[in-house]
């Protein structure tokens, strides 16, 4: 699963931003910090939700698999309940 988990891209990766219902394609570049905030949320789905620079952006989910690198000591904020 990778909801909250934090990766650095080792390589420039697209991702879609999408504005008004219209898709438009963003490079993020090879060195930046990304979060998973949701997804997928079956096997068959392959987008995730992603946190880049202040901005949600839907990627790959293999993208952030074979592209990133975990970052292993980031303690994920809890949570108001």
């Amino acid at each position: 699963m990778l909801k909250g988990k934090r990766f650095t891209l080792g390589k420039s990766t697209l991702a879609l931003d999408v504005l008004d219902g219209k898709s438009k394609a963003v490079a993020i570049p090879a060195g930046a910090t990304i979060q998973v905030l949701a997804g997928p949320r079956s096997v068959s789905d392959r987008m995730v939700e992603v946190l880049w620079e202040g901005r949600t952006l839907q990627m790959f989910a293999i993208d952030v698999e074979g592209r990133g690198i975990e970052i292993s000591d980031y303690q994920q904020p809890p949570t108001a309940d």
